[in-house]
Formats: C-alpha cells, sequence, structure tokens
C-alpha cells in the first residue's frame, strides 16, 4: 500500500517531525499543579505547554501559530515574586530590622531558602518544585549566612544560598521598583515570573516586554512568527556568549553578537618595544579608551580593533595624523597594510592559542567526570570562537589580496 502524499500525510509527517524535537510534558504532576496555582492567582492561558526541546532542554510550546505582534504571555502581578513579596512574608518584619540593611538581592535568596526549607507549608510550592536543583553557570559567593545566626546555618548554607543566587540571577524579569529604607543602596529591579520563565532565549527573536500599568501584568509580545507546536524564544538581551555563559550558564551556538576579546597584552606582542612613540600612542589609546571591547566578529575584526592597531602602526613621520586615525581616515597604504598584517598575525595566534585549549579541555573531560557538564560549556564557547576567528582569518586574507 502507497503512503499518504496528501494533506492528511503531510499533516501525520510533520506531527511525527515535531514530536522526535519536542516531548509535551504538562501532563506531569508537577505542571498541573504549577498550572493550577497560577490559575487561582489570576493567570488564564491556553496556547504554552511545557516541552523538552532537542538543543534548549525545558522551554514553552506554542498550540497555535504566533505572528509578529501576538501576546506571548501575561502574567498577573500576584504571581510575581518581589521583594514586595518578602516584606509581606513572615521574614519580612526581621528583614526590615536588620542592620545594616541587606541587598534586595540577598532579601528574595533568604526568601527562596526559606520558602523551599519549609516545603508543604510554603504558598510557593508549586513554583518551587519545578525550580531547576541544579545551575550551571559559574558563581563564587562569599561563605556566609545571608541573614540568621549561627543556629540556622544548616538551612541558610552555602549550597543553598548558590542555589537561591542563581536561581534568581537566571530567572528573574527586570522590574523596577521603589527604594525601601529597609533595603541597601543597590537597584531593587528583580522579580521572579512563575511559567513565564520558562521561556528560552534566542538572539534571532525579538520581543516587547514590560510591565503593563493598566491589566497589572507582566506582558510579552513578539516581534517575530512562530510556528505552531514550535519552541516559543524570546530575548534577553543582545549577549555574546561569554555573557550568557556567565551569566546564564548556558552557549547559544551561531549567536550573531558572538566575538573573540583581545586583550592589550596580545595586542603590544606585535609591536617594537623600541618605538620611541609606543607610551605615547599607549597613553593616546587609553585616554580615549581604545585599549578594551577590542574584537573579532563574524563580520571580521572589529573597528576599534582595527582603529588601535592603525594607531600604533603609524610611522614617525606619520604621529601627528593621530586624531585622524582615531576619526577613521586612511593614513598611508603602507599603514593600511601593515594593520592588516598584525590584525592577521593576532588572529592566527588566537586560533593556534584556541585549538590548545580545546585539546586540554578534551583531556580534562576523561580525567573530571564531576566538571564534564561544565567543561562542554566551556568547549561549547571555544568552538564557537574558533569559528569566528576562521572567519575572520579568511575576511582579513580577501582584504589583504585586493589591497596588493
Amino acid at each position: 500500500m502507497k503512503k499518504s502524499r496528501g494533506r492528511t500525510g503531510r499533516k501525520r509527517r510533520r506531527k511525527h517531525l515535531r514530536s522526535l524535537c519536542a516531548v509535551n510534558c504538562s501532563h506531569k504532576l508537577e505542571y498541573i499543579k504549577l498550572k493550577k496555582w497560577l490559575k487561582d492567582r489570576g493567570f488564564e492561558d491556553s496556547n504554552l505547554r511545557p516541552a523538552e526541546f532537542l538543543g534548549t532542554g525545558r522551554g514553552l510550546m506554542t498550540t497555535k501559530a504566533l505572528q509578529a505582534g501576538d501576546l506571548i504571555i501575561s502574567l498577573p502581578e500576584k504571581c510575581l515574586l518581589t521583594t514586595g513579596t518578602v516584606l509581606s512574608s513572615c521574614l519580612g518584619e526581621y528583614i526590615m530590622k536588620w542592620k545594616p540593611p541587606v541587598s534586595p538581592l540577598i532579601a528574595l535568596c533568604t526568601f527562596l531558602i526559606a520558602e523551599k526549607h519549609i516545603g508543604e507549608k510554603s504558598p510557593w510550592k508549586p513554583y518551587i518544585d519545578v525550580l531547576p536543583k541544579t545551575y550551571t553557570c559559574p558563581v563564587c559567593l562569599e561563605h556566609d549566612a545571608p541573614l540568621f545566626a549561627e543556629s540556622t546555618e544548616t538551612i541558610f548554607n552555602y549550597s543553598a544560598l548558590e542555589w537561591a543566587w542563581c536561581t534568581i540571577n537566571t530567572r528573574t524579569i527586570y522590574m523596577k521598583h521603589s527604594q525601601r529604607e529597609c533595603f541597601s543602596l543597590e537597584p531593587d529591579v528583580y522579580a521572579l515570573a512563575p511559567y513565564l520563565d520558562l521561556l528560552n532565549h534566542s538572539p534571532n527573536v525579538q520581543v516587547k516586554a514590560a510591565f503593563n500599568e493598566q491589566t497589572r501584568s507582566y506582558e510579552i509580545r513578539t516581534n517575530s512568527q512562530c510556528k505552531r507546536y514550535e519552541e516559543v524564544f524570546i530575548c534577553y538581551g543582545p549577549h555574546d556568549n561569554q555573557r550568557l555563559l556567565l551569566e546564564y550558564g548556558f552557549v547559544a551556538m551561531d549567536n550573531p553578537h558572538s566575538s573573540v576579546y583581545v586583550s592589550s597584552d596580545t595586542l603590544l606582542k606585535y609591536f617594537p618595544p623600541l618605538d620611541k612613540q609606543r607610551n605615547a600612542k599607549l597613553s593616546i589609546l587609553r585616554d580615549h579608551d581604545f585599549l578594551e571591547n577590542l574584537t573579532f566578529g563574524w563580520d571580521g575584526p572589529s573597528w576599534r580593533l582595527l582603529t588601535a592597531l592603525k594607531l600604533l602602526s603609524l610611522g614617525a613621520d606619520e604621529f601627528t595624523c593621530w586624531r585622524r586615525t582615531l576619526l577613521g581616515d586612511v593614513i598611508s597604504a603602507r599603514n593600511e597594510q601593515q594593520t592588516l598584517n598584525i590584525t592577521a598575525k593576532i588572529c592566527h595566534f588566537l586560533i593556534e592559542e584556541t585549538h590548545h585549549v580545546l585539546l586540554q579541555i578534551s583531556q580534562l573531560k576523561r580525567s573530571k567526570e564531576n566538571l564534564k557538564t561544565h567543561l562542554a560549556l566551556v568547549e561549547a564557547l571555544r568552538w564557537e570562537n574558533l569559528k569566528i576567528l576562521q572567519r575572520s582569518a579568511e575576511i582579513l586574507c580577501n582584504l589583504s589580496m585586493a589591497t596588493t
């Protein structure tokens, strides 16, 4: 019997392909409880489903096609966990009296730890139950309990604080609150958003996100299309992979915002130390903020990197033209060619260095089983760096050929 090639057959094949890419998790007890808890607080949603996706892990799938301008989610204020939530809890009276005042972040950490500890008695249990048990973002905190005396150290210990801190750092939305005297002067801009925080990041989408004063809800609208039964993404910001790894614990492959940073030490390796204008050139670059954020990207060396190298490549008879160099003017054919040559050398040096680091990571993965997940993330970051550098080397080679 021939396979159906009509509309029904196509639908079946598409459904089969989707099932290979995503597994609906809305039947799981923890999500059923979470949705009921959210509904009791005024949240109504019929289009988003928790699911496991290949490549991104847990996320939210849409059951209807989304068009640009469509509302992805509207989460009522009652569902948000903020410092206001903390102060209205039984912890509030202790936090308001604490001297010196704690930061909003530490107050939220303390609340999360306490709510997790009391378990079934916590009104936030359905949310806490779906939070990750561990995180992959690198973090190093001071070994101090956040608020209380020694008798509570079994609850407010380092591992509990690390979990709470990572939860807030990786999952909160930006929501500015008025300054309260009971907190330190650090900005109070955090809000944990149950269910909404299941939305994963993609650098290739755009959204509008803000608290709607009329509806008293935090709303996200998409500026992109999304097909039915596909994962819905939001954008955490135009972050490169180094920032994503440090702040959120993941790497976005083929990230258009990714770049490879060039240190000032690497920059200076390729310039003679006996150059009489060397110190003056360095002083100019430092004064005009051209010794940081020097990068290679998918489109080659950045303008800042090339400008810094052009200034360092100025001959003795060209040095008086340094202001024109910073403005992007062409000083001479010799200066342009030398700049390209040195940029290519730096690029090849970084390629060799990245190959060496990747070899080290590969060896560590075999000997450090407990660090395998973290090493895999660093490895992914380095592979992305290598691709960027190889692309840049190709672009520099083409530029050099065009100018000779």
